[in-house]
């Protein structure tokens, strides 16, 4: 079974960074994109980046110019670094996987891990 783990959530202030991971237990290759979702307190869950097997990447308008979305092929590891963290950032941060068709798997989804960010 594919797996995500997520890691590097945490406690930061305002104005700090953190850098989330996604391990994949299969290569990322096998996916035809890739991205971070999140879902604060009450709120839905919303995409906040993504990035394609062909390298185009997406962001949530709110994080542009401060988070940025890349990947290690020879580590399987999807990253995402955030900058100039905002109180409204807290959230739980979702990595998500999209198959390649071939593979005949679903949709998959890491554990998550919390972001939270102080004023």
């Amino acid at each position: 079974q594919v797996q995500l783990v997520e890691s590097g959530g945490g406690l930061v202030q305002a104005g700090g960074s953190l850098r989330l991971s996604c391990a994949s237990s299969e290569s990322i290759f096998s996916f035809t994109g890739m991205g971070w979702y999140r879902q604060g307190p009450g709120k839905q869950r919303e995409l906040v980046a993504s990035l394609t097997r062909g390298g185009t990447t997406n962001y949530l308008d709110s994080v542009k110019g401060r988070f940025t979305v890349s990947r290690d092929n020879a580590k399987n590891t999807l990253y995402l670094q955030m900058n100039s963290l905002k109180p409204e950032d807290t959230a739980v941060y979702y990595c998500n996987a999209i198959p390649n068709f071939s593979t005949g798997w679903s949709t998959i989804w890491g554990q998550g891990t919390q972001v939270t960010v102080s004023s």
